[in-house]
């Protein structure tokens, strides 16, 4: 994996020497930046494939940078949070934040699940394409669109609906959903699924229907009629 990016955006040097040493010895490549700004910047002018994104940073919060940044990138993102409250991981997923991870952490975790976001990131070839309900995926192009209209997706929402149209016409449990999906087991306490379907439901809605493209079966899980 020596030729993926990594940008780490985190205020605490101590933590950023940190990861750019730890991640940068097992193969990534690793740039820090010290705020948001010039997170923001560096964002612009390096060809990153994944980002690491502090919650807590003084001026420019976390937020807001994930926000500038969805302006213009789907690029893989994995935010820091040093509390314990579900607010701050819901309002991340909810702005397209593709994972969180608690601190402190063990700096391992990260990196298994930097390697999950990037396997699942790479281009498929069991399938070339998937297709129900209005939408069609091309999966080596990791394309998506709606009725003819082509969708911005984060990295978790393309794997989710990869797994329901693959699925289509079949209900896929929760847990069940997070695992192919995601590549993590599943925790009952877990939101994080449903926050990326809601956003997924905002993206692919059909105007002229009030029938919903992803359908929850209350209890078990969600499906994507045929």
């Amino acid at each position: 994996m020596n030729s993926y990016r990594i940008l780490v955006i985190d205020d605490d040097p101590k933590l950023a020497s940190l990861l750019v040493e730890y991640l940068g010895g097992r193969g990534l490549l690793v740039e820090s930046a010290s705020d948001g700004e010039l997170g923001i910047q560096k964002r612009k002018t390096g060809n990153f494939d994944l980002i690491v994104l502090d919650v807590m940073m003084p001026g420019m919060n976390g937020f807001d940078v994930l926000k500038e940044i969805r302006k213009e990138s789907q690029i893989p993102i994995i935010m820091l949070t040093a509390r314990t409250e579900d607010f701050d991981r819901i309002v991340g997923l909810e702005l397209g934040a593709d994972d969180y991870l608690n601190k402190p952490f063990n700096p391992r975790e990260l990196l298994a699940r930097i390697h999950a976001i990037l396997r699942r990131s790479q281009p498929q070839h069991e399938e070339e394409s998937l297709h129900a309900a209005g939408i069609r995926m091309e999966i080596t192009k990791r394309r998506v669109e709606v009725d003819g209209q082509e969708l911005e997706l984060t990295s978790t929402e393309f794997d989710i609906l990869r797994v329901l149209l693959s699925n289509a016409g079949r209900v896929i449990p929760r847990e069940r959903l997070m695992e192919l999906a995601k590549g993590q087991e599943f925790s009952a306490f877990d939101r994080s699924i449903d926050v990326h379907i809601s956003n997924l439901r905002k993206k692919i809605k059909d105007p002229s229907k009030k029938a919903k493209r992803i359908k929850t079966i209350r209890g078990v899980g969600y499906i994507i009629p045929c």
